[in-house]
């Protein structure tokens, strides 16, 4: 497969991967024309793999670390401020689904890695961990970990515990 076919069929992927990791659409656009620029200089060695793919995510989650830790891109987030969403109302769903995002983007950057990887991009611990360089144990503490946060989060908004105990 070229380079070209590669961001062709999975360019758009990358690109909704980059954006839940971030949280911004317009630094996940960059983020991804970094990645896949990086993997257009290495693609020749990159196609011999057998997934391309945990390369270029691994490519993606470290372009967000590497972002972070440069000082002219501290952002300080601020809550946003309005009235609650109302039972019953036509935007409720997207309020709620804009709520639980503002709780992810609490999480440090590889809890918030794990829980994108696992419940949205749908991968098993072990290619998580080989995307993040680290273990399966350590994929699923993250994991446990970023779901108890959120629990913890999401009943102190709520005053309910609507988030699922477990993954199996």
């Amino acid at each position: 497969m070229t380079f070209e076919e590669y961001v062709a069929a999975r360019g758009a992927a990358l690109v909704r991967f980059a954006a839940l990791l971030t949280g911004d659409d317009h630094r996940a656009q960059d983020l991804a024309q970094e990645a896949l620029a990086k993997a257009y200089l290495s693609w020749r060695r990159i196609r011999r793999t057998d997934r391309p793919d945990v390369y270029v995510r691994r490519l993606l989650v470290n372009a967000d670390r590497s972002w972070w830790r440069r000082r002219s891109s501290r952002e300080m987030p601020v809550d946003r401020t309005g009235d609650p969403v109302a039972v019953g109302d036509i935007g409720h769903d997207a309020g709620e689904r804009d709520a639980m995002w503002r709780l992810i983007l609490r999480l440090s950057e590889r809890q918030r890695a794990v829980i994108v990887l696992r419940y949205y991009e749908d991968l098993d611990d072990s290619t998580i961990a080989e995307i993040l360089d680290c273990s399966a144990v350590t994929v699923r503490t993250h994991a446990m970990r970023a779901l108890a946060a959120l629990r913890e989060w999401a009943g102190q908004e709520s005053g309910t515990e609507s988030l699922p105990r477990s993954r199996a």
